[in-house]
């Protein structure tokens, strides 16, 4: 590993420990010409999944993306950004236990509205109402009927 400072590739390890819940591993070196300590991460390579849109196309899987949806739908409601996230990161998990290369939208759109069902039923509404297209209220009231039906 290159030291960051003086690019120097002779460090040695001095702590290493489990991060991001075990996915990786952070280790902390010093490097033996100048002295300076640095962090690195190491974790497994995968292969990017890849999202199949309902019209075909296919692009990469982009958690950014999936959790400005979730951000989106839970705007003014009572849950912390951490939840939105460890929503996503559980979706994104789950399809990657699944999935190998290859994904479809549906998919990913039915898990994160499972899981925002249970969180908050207005942002489940409201990612409903996106995911599934609605054209007019009478929709937005069908699914508020099933929800409290349920």
């Amino acid at each position: 590993m290159r030291c960051p400072k003086c690019g120097e590739d002779d460090d040695k390890v001095v702590d290493s420990r489990s991060a991001r819940g075990g996915v990786a591993i952070r280790r902390r070196r010093v490097c033996n010409f100048c002295g300076h300590r640095f962090t690195t991460y190491e974790e497994i390579a995968k292969t990017a999944l890849r999202v199949v849109k309902r019209d075909g196309r296919h692009e990469p899987l982009d958690r950014q993306k999936m959790l400005a949806g979730v951000l989106k739908a839970c705007e003014k409601r009572p849950i912390a950004v951490a939840d939105a996230e460890a929503l996503v990161d559980a979706v994104i998990s789950e399809i990657e236990t699944e999935y190998d290369r290859e994904v479809p939208s549906v998919e990913i759109g039915r898990r994160i509205m499972s899981r925002l069902e249970k969180l908050d039923e207005v942002a489940y509404v409201r990612f409903a109402s996106v995911y599934r297209r609605f054209r007019d209220v009478t929709q937005f009231v069908s699914e508020v009927e099933g929800l409290m039906g349920r």
